[in-house]
């Protein structure tokens, strides 16, 4: 990825990557003259946010499935996976390589606006999926309807030519800034209220188990007014531990849920300090190009883990600072261990950065499957 920087500057940072690897060599083969640090172990253990359920019978399509939060979650809550679409193949070849049983349409062939459904009708049960997000978030120009990224007409298009029984949508909250429910109105819900019932409500990560403050916009339509009745929006599981309703279960802050010890200073970026301390202006795991410069900024001032584009340091390096490494924010986003991403950091990050924290998908998952009474 080219930045704009001077020779000199691209020569300091050769300088640090030299030593830093010079460094790991040394540690490797025990030659560095320095007492070594303790290295974190998570404690967060996202798979116990989400136990796995007994299949249920329902097949679930995933539309926009990018690093595969939601395939995740809803696998995890008894679903059976029929297929994931994703335009970028980074994408399909982190699906494939966690679940290469499943199929998945990448590239060109998942691309959702020439798909052709009929492959899939009377064998979907529900449709669930994050149309692009960057005309509407607050990270971005908020373009709307005039973005060539915005994939709702598509979404909405996949749902009316499959009529599953339920389906699943995620956006950012700023699609319900005022600005857009003219778009919200005549764009997503026009349309789809002719044949589905819909809920609409805002999910936030910290209430199921993750430690960020992510908020996300969901949409459940349901073709049964009776089931739309019978639904139930996923209630918190989790709370701060100087929340009212406390009741035991606290979500873990950054730093507890990576095993570091608390320093009495808080060197974490705005973007993933702890859900309940501390003054902030966003919260979220950033996505796509934004999160490459907010993540390689990010340090941890407790001896930990160092992870660069290169490689992962095994000892501290030199000024004492620590980056997240992937698998910190992977952690820090609900992924289990099990779950690994492919590509280069920077694409590593943006599929994290871009999905549906799991634990939040699988509370989602289970409610739409409690309402169906399965």
């Amino acid at each position: 990825m080219p930045y704009n920087i001077s020779e000199a500057k691209r020569e300091w940072y050769r300088e640090i990557s030299t030593r830093s690897r010079l460094r790991k060599k040394a540690a490797v083969n025990g030659e560095l003259q320095c007492e070594l640090d303790k290295i974190n172990e998570p404690v967060l253990k996202p798979e116990k946010l989400m136990p796995k359920q007994r299949q249920n019978g329902l097949r679930s399509l995933s539309l926009f499935s990018g690093g595969g939060g939601l395939d995740l979650s809803f696998e995890y809550a008894g679903f059976e996976h029929v297929a994931s679409f994703d335009i970028l193949d980074i994408c399909g070849a982190s699906l494939q390589q966690n679940r290469p049983q499943w199929s998945v349409l990448c590239g060109s062939k998942g691309d959702v606006t020439k798909a052709d459904w009929s492959t899939y009708k009377g064998k979907v049960d529900l449709i669930h999926g994050g149309p692009p997000c960057q005309p509407f978030s607050i990270a971005g120009k908020q373009s709307g309807s005039k973005d060539d990224r915005d994939m709702w007409p598509a979404f909405i298009d996949a749902v009316l030519t499959l009529m599953p029984e339920v389906f699943v949508a995620e956006n950012v909250p700023g699609l319900l800034n005022p600005k857009f429910d003219k778009y919200v109105n005549d764009v997503i819900l026009a349309p789809l209220t002719s044949h589905y019932h819909i809920v609409k409500f805002e999910a936030v990560a910290s209430d199921f188990g993750v430690p960020q403050i992510r908020k996300r916009v969901i949409f459940v339509g349901f073709r049964s007014l009776e089931v739309a009745n019978r639904y139930k929006i996923p209630e918190p599981t989790h709370f701060s531990k100087d929340s009212l309703f406390y009741s035991g279960r606290h979500t873990m802050g950054t730093r507890a849920a990576l095993g570091l010890e608390d320093i009495g200073f808080d060197c974490f970026a705005p973007t993933l300090r702890s859900g309940f301390t501390g003054p902030r202006k966003s919260t979220s795991i950033l996505n796509s190009k934004a999160s490459q410069k907010v993540w390689e900024k990010l340090q941890i001032w407790p001896n930990g883990v160092q992870k660069s584009r290169e490689e992962a340091l095994m000892f501290p390096p030199e000024n004492g600072h620590f980056r997240l490494s992937v698998q910190d924010c992977a952690l820090l986003q609900g992924f289990p261990e099990e779950w690994v991403f492919q590509g280069a950091a920077y694409q590593m990050l943006g599929q994290i950065g871009n999905s549906v924290c799991p634990p939040v998908g699988y509370a989602i998952a289970k409610s739409v499957s409690s309402a169906l009474g399965v």
